[in-house]
């Protein structure tokens, strides 16, 4: 696995996501793909994380990064990528605001 900051940029390239530069260095990434009970757990998580917290957060579907490096992800998902680390499910409300 590759440092944060590159595996940030990767996603930003492989998702073909368009967040300016200060968003980017912000933005809290989940990572996870459609059918995935999981993931979708996690994302309520990280919604009232965000509200309570107004953190930036973008939903990104493994499914769009090229196969070497969804394979990095696909049986961990769901994965939350802050600026800083990688936080892999399960986790909590409290477990995210130890993260910010």
């Amino acid at each position: 696995m590759t440092d944060i900051t590159t595996t940030r940029q990767l996603i930003i390239q492989q998702a073909h996501l368009k967040l300016d530069l200060d968003k980017a260095e912000k933005t809290w990434f989940l990572l996870g793909t459609m059918g995935c009970h999981l993931c979708d757990e996690a994302e309520n998580l990280l919604r009232l994380f965000s509200g309570v917290t107004a953190t930036a957060i973008e939903k990104v579907d493994i499914a769009d990064f090229e196969e070497e490096f969804m394979m990095q992800f696909a049986t961990m998902i769901p994965v939350v990528l802050t600026p800083t680390q990688q936080i892999n499910y399960p986790f909590s409300v409290a477990d995210l605001m130890a993260h910010q």
